[in-house]
């Protein structure tokens, strides 16, 4: 999707749909805000009779939609909420459900306008980004595994309509949400393919592809040079598989200045629990278990295309969860790379096993800080259904920094305890430590024993089980994968960077 923020009289406007954000600020006295008289005028009034009528007043996810015998094909207003609510994710939610409109009616481009009245805090540059990460989720389809139709439309070019003293600003906002769109669109179409499709091999060529795109460096080792790693819990998880496993590394240097912020993404292409198997019932779901993986690659997307001064490293564990006669079974005991031996009660509980070697192989970068990303624990559904991600770790400067990311990014953290008295859950009687320590406190536990492999920096874990898909449409949101995580992560080192 095309993208630029232009100077031009709404009336003026040569895309067939026009979307114009209003809160509840606008409307209350139904008259129409200055900034929109010259398209009323040209609208004979419509506008205006709109918010007489009642029929919009501003309210969040609320649109009308107006026909003009001129200009436009429709003129769609799209409601903000009220004054208070008048936020970053606010916009960013009506510029989703406005780009969902627009592929809905047919419109290949489309442009969006944002009143300078009520638009409280909110900066030109902050208006110029979230609008660009909006109309990229909301256009965002996946139609690629499905027979061609020419009737198919996609939203190609998206027009940012700006006064000439905002022009610059949000044109600078622009460029940064537009990346973000681009990795978040990225993540999505990963989460999105099936298990056949999407393996480990496949994860690693879309790493090199990016690598190649950008100037990444990318490595990628499989099973014998795992073996030789002593990657004891990557290896018991992919045991059971034909597939190939792979530890994939990307590496962005934007800076000489600063240790490396190190991203760590579970990869599990399907995950059917191995040997302790999960029911039947929506067991294609699973293909989503490398949603912390599409994050990864989401983000080092945004990277590529922003160059960021900053150095990113991303690590992303990558493989299977089968059962078979070579499956890994409950009560068997392996040797992660750190060094600790894992006691295996439960085959489901794999992505804890997988990141534990990560996390101690990301000791060689000297991180900064590292951040895991992983659908862990259907236990945080429980905690904290879909609206955040559960959120753990060593440093709380570091879980502050992320939180502050998660309200910028529209994608909210909620910090869960990892006081010394879980850690007992997960003893064991013939490890040093086991991969489950009940229904109880199931992820902080999980949190707990990543913890043992976290040696010598500042470490969070984000458990994105309830959050990286969705089993219904939303008024912004398709039914299916969100990308989760590249907006976050994006703010989170975009802040660090300085920019």
């Amino acid at each position: 999707m095309k993208s630029d923020v232009r100077v031009v009289p709404l009336e003026r406007i040569a895309a067939p749909f026009l979307a114009i954000a209003l809160g509840t600020s606008n409307t209350t006295n139904g008259k129409v805000p200055s900034s929109l008289l010259g398209l009323e005028s040209h609208l004979q009034g419509a506008l205006g009779r709109v918010l007489d009528s009642g029929d919009f007043k501003g309210e969040r996810d609320e649109t009308a939609v107006v026909y003009p015998a001129k200009g436009p094909k429709r003129v769609m207003l799209v409601g903000l909420g009220k004054g208070e609510e008048f936020t970053r994710g606010a916009l960013r939610r009506a510029a989703s459900i406005a780009a969902r409109k627009a592929v809905a009616a047919g419109a290949e481009s489309m442009a969006f306008f944002v009143p300078p009245e009520g638009r409280g805090g909110i900066t030109p540059t902050a208006i110029g980004q979230v609008a660009l990460e909006g109309a990229g989720q909301g256009a965002w389809q996946f139609k690629e595994l499905k027979a061609p139709d020419e009737k198919r439309v996609k939203l190609r070019s998206f027009e940012l309509i700006a006064s000439r003293e905002d022009r610059a600003d949000m044109e600078r906002g622009r460029k940064i949400g537009a990346a973000i769109a681009v990795g978040q669109r990225l993540a999505r179409n990963l989460q999105a393919l099936p298990g056949n499709v999407c393996t480990p091999t496949y994860l690693t060529t879309i790493a090199r592809q990016l690598g190649q795109a950008y100037g990444f460096r990318v490595t990628a080792i499989g099973r014998q040079q795992l073996e030789k790693a002593g990657m004891g819990g990557i290896l018991a998880v992919a045991q059971g598989s034909a597939e190939d496993p792979q530890l994939i590394s990307l590496e962005y240097h934007g800076t000489k200045k600063s240790a490396p912020i190190c991203l760590v993404g579970k990869g599990v292409t399907f995950d059917s629990g191995g040997i302790s198997i999960k029911p039947a019932q929506n067991m294609e779901d699973m293909k989503y278990d490398m949603s912390g993986a599409a994050a990864v690659l989401g983000t080092f997307e945004m990277l590529g295309q922003l160059k960021p001064e900053v150095n990113v490293v991303g690590l992303i564990p990558a493989t299977e969860n089968l059962p078979s006669g070579t499956a890994i079974k409950p009560g068997d005991v392996i040797k992660s790379h750190f060094g600790k031996t894992i006691e295996i009660v439960n085959t489901d509980a794999e992505g804890r096993l997988i990141l534990a070697d990560a996390l101690s192989h990301a000791r060689r970068f000297k991180p900064a800080c590292v951040i895991d990303a992983a659908t862990l624990t259907g236990a945080i559904t429980v905690a904290l259904g879909s609206q955040a991600i559960g959120l753990m770790g060593n440093d709380e400067q570091l879980i502050s920094e992320i939180r502050k990311a998660g309200e910028s990014a529209g994608e909210r953290c909620w910090p869960l305890p990892l006081w010394d008295e879980f850690r007992e859950l997960n003893k064991s009687d013939v490890a040093d430590v086991k991969n489950s320590g009940g229904r109880g406190a199931g992820s902080i536990s999980a949190g707990w024993f990543l913890r043992e492999f976290v040696d010598g920096f500042p470490w969070a874990h984000l458990d994105i089980a309830g959050t990286a898909y969705t089993d219904r449409d939303t008024a912004p949101m398709a039914k299916g994968p969100t990308g989760i995580g590249v907006r976050l992560f994006s703010e989170f080192i975009l802040t660090r960077a300085g920019g």
